[in-house]
């Protein structure tokens, strides 16, 4: 049973098409990764996926996997997903963790207490508990990923959405940000990534996605994806990047 459904998915800018209609599952611990060339609807998918973007058609649906199964309302489907952006959203007012506590104190009216040991396990994990007292200026923009990452885990969802986390980041601090992702991976997370790092897709994804103006062209595990795909265009994209 999948743990996130999306059926005949339509979005629309205006009159532009940027999602004609598509059809994705993701399974409980799953990590699939989104490919495709710029502008092909892939960070469009995410938005809709999290709510940011209003569909104009189709439905998106959480399993309830803690109640047999049953089918989550769509507000309540929200409160399960987390995201982290590329540009990683942190409030500049704000330390690194009033940042990570806003939206579990808020939205799901949690203890203090209860979150802000959840947050320092976290931060401990991802080496920055010693910069938990830190605003968003003094750090870097490896450890604001960080840091975005800690909070998305912090409100408890079933699945993380990432998207581009590495396309601002200096080459040097890419990996310390997609080590944690692989962690995560490991632990069983489930996740949706879009990226562009392909030889970081080949390690961490279990299905590559491979999209084009809006459509699923192909989609399959990342071994078989990446050194022997079956559509042409597929193979077109794959020829011009560094890989």
């Amino acid at each position: 049973m999948a743990l996130l459904s999306i059926r005949n998915l339509q979005k629309k800018y205006g009159e532009t098409v940027a999602i004609p209609n598509l059809d994705l599952d993701l399974a409980k611990g799953e990590v699939v990764v989104i490919l495709g060339p710029s502008g092909c609807g892939k960070s469009t998918l995410l938005r809709c996926v999290n709510g940011l973007e209003e569909k104009q058609g189709g439905s998106i649906v959480m399993q309830d996997v803690g109640k047999f199964g049953k089918d989550l309302s769509w507000e309540a489907s929200r409160q399960k997903v987390g995201m982290v952006f590329q540009s990683y959203e942190l409030f500049a007012h704000l330390n690194v963790i009033e940042n990570i506590l806003l939206g579990p104190l808020k939205a799901q009216k949690r203890s203090r207490q209860e979150v802000e040991a959840q947050a320092d396990k976290l931060l401990a994990r991802v080496g920055l508990l010693d910069r938990k007292n830190a605003f968003p200026r003094e750090l870097s923009g490896g450890q604001k990923q960080r840091i975005a990452i800690v909070r998305a885990l912090c409100m408890n969802p079933e699945v993380i959405l990432l998207d581009e986390i590495t396309a601002a980041l200096d080459p040097e601090m890419v990996r310390e940000v997609l080590d944690v992702v692989l962690e995560l991976a490991e632990d069983g997370m489930s996740m949706l990534i879009v990226t562009h790092e392909m030889r970081f897709a080949e390690k961490v994804a279990d299905r590559v996605v491979f999209m084009d103006k809006g459509v699923i062209i192909e989609q399959a595990p990342p071994h078989q994806f990446f050194t022997q795909p079956q559509t042409e265009r597929a193979k077109q994209f794959l020829s011009g990047m560094a890989y």
